[in-house]
């Protein structure tokens, strides 16, 4: 039995340089993290800071210095443990809305009648009843990141890993889909780890911020978000304690972008 007391992900002075034939990038060094399972973790920060780098090493396609520990484990690569969900959406062409949902159960063997039913059980949660059979070419962006996540969901990964999710959508389509998740999060309560630029976003979904500095890129700073979710997202954003933590977390992520900015200037 799981020890309750364990964080459910914890990062141990993870440290990652790159070597390239123009030389070596020092990408993270020695980042601590520790993420109570249940969480909604968020990470921000100057572009170029390593945070999908850090994601990465969680999900385990990246191996680095130090040590990442989930349930009080070592990874030792991707697991189905963790589920993944980049901004592309990475669906497979020649497969349905249904078939892509169910390509993991396949993979696991599941029977497939249980594949079936979590399947439109997935197409129902994501609002895609009706285009079951539609192919990814006939979806729209919002529509293909919702099949991704769905096909995430279908695995049960016991940690949500998500990489700028919805940064290649519209503002409108960003909403419905942050909303989704947010929705999907109250009611399953998984740990989720997400990388994202939007600031505004950080503070809707998550109840933890962490700020990651210029690179090589650390965490820096951590606000606890205790917001009522209760409320509709437009009187939500137009909160004072909204805009108090937006602003306090926005001038963290500034201070590190400029000290970034600095750091490249000649001398």
């Amino acid at each position: 039995m799981r020890d309750v007391n364990l964080p459910k992900i914890e990062i141990r002075r993870v440290s990652k340089t790159y070597v390239t034939d123009r030389g070596s990038v020092h990408a993270l060094s020695a980042t601590e993290l520790s993420i109570r399972e249940g969480e909604f973790v968020s990470i921000v920060g100057p572009s170029g800071c390593g945070k999908s780098t850090l994601l990465y090493i969680v999900g385990g396609f990246l191996d680095a210095e130090g040590e990442v520990l989930v349930d009080g484990a070592p990874i030792r690569g991707p697991g189905i443990d963790r589920g993944i969900v980049f901004q592309e959406y990475a669906l497979f062409p020649w497969l349905s809305v249904r078939r892509n949902i169910m390509f993991g159960l396949e993979r696991r063997g599941l029977p497939p009648d249980q594949q079936a039913q979590t399947a439109d059980r997935l197409i129902g949660v994501i609002g895609l009843q009706g285009f079951e059979h539609r192919y990814p070419r006939e979806l729209s962006g919002g529509m293909k990141q919702r099949v991704a996540l769905a096909r995430t969901l279908a695995c049960d990964p016991a940690i949500l890993l998500l990489d700028e999710p919805f940064g290649a959508l519209d503002a409108q389509t960003r909403e419905v889909m942050q909303d989704e998740l947010l929705r999907i999060w109250l009611a399953t309560r998984k740990t989720v780890l997400m990388v994202t630029h939007d600031v505004s976003e950080a503070v809707y979904l998550s109840n933890r911020i962490c700020v990651m500095s210029a690179r090589p890129g650390r965490i820096v700073d951590e606000f606890v978000i205790d917001l009522d979710r209760s409320k509709a997202r437009e009187e939500f954003f137009l909160s004072d304690a909204f805009n108090r933590i937006r602003n306090a977390v926005w001038l963290s992520v500034r201070r590190q972008a400029v000290a970034a900015e600095q750091s490249h200037a000649p001398a």
